[in-house]
C-alpha cells in the first residue's frame, strides 16, 4: 500500500470526488459550486469578496461560479445597501434544496469513510487534517 502522505491524500481526494460527482448532476450543480451554496446557507447573504476570502480563491473565479449559479436559479444578487459597489449574494429556495441534497450526500460519504473510526480517532483525524492545512497555508510560498 502507498505510504507517502501526498499520494494518500491524492487518492482520498479522488475517491471522495468520485463518490460525490453523481450528486452534482442530480442537484444540477457544477464542480466547485456546492461549497458556495453551503457558505451562503451557513452565513446568509454575503458579498462576493467575503466568499472569495473565506475559500482563499480568486474573486474572478467566484464571480464565474456565481454567474452560473444565478443563471441556474440557485442564487440571487442584489445591490448591497451598505456599499453600492458590491452585490449581496443569497441562496434561493432551489439553492437551499440543492445544498440539502449535497450535504446529505456528504454525510453519507463521511459515514462510509469513517465507518471503522472511533469518535476519538475521528476527532484526531480532523485535527490532523486541519493542522496540515494550516501548515501549508502558513508557509506563505504561494504554492498552497
Amino acid at each position: 500500500m502507498e505510504r507517502s502522505f501526498h499520494m494518500l491524500v491524492y487518492r482520498l481526494f479522488h475517491a471522495q470526488r468520485a463518490y460525490l460527482r453523481p450528486c452534482l448532476g442530480e442537484a444540477g450543480l457544477e464542480v466547485g459550486q456546492p461549497k458556495l451554496l453551503a457558505y451562503l446557507a451557513d452565513n446568509g447573504p454575503s458579498r462576493q469578496n467575503q466568499i472569495a476570502e473565506y475559500f482563499d480563491i480568486d474573486s474572478a473565479a467566484v464571480s464565474r461560479m456565481l454567474d452560473s449559479l444565478e443563471k441556474g436559479g440557485f442564487v440571487t444578487r442584489k445591490m448591497d445597501e451598505g456599499n453600492r459597489r458590491c452585490n449581496q449574494v443569497a441562496c434561493t429556495e432551489r439553492g437551499r434544496q440543492a445544498n440539502r441534497l449535497w450535504r446529505n450526500r456528504c454525510r453519507e460519504l463521511e459515514d462510509k469513510m469513517l465507518a471503522d473510526f472511533t469518535p476519538q480517532e475521528q476527532a484526531q483525524f480532523s485535527a490532523y487534517l486541519a493542522r496540515a492545512y494550516r501548515n501549508l497555508r502558513e508557509e506563505g510560498d504561494g504554492h498552497a
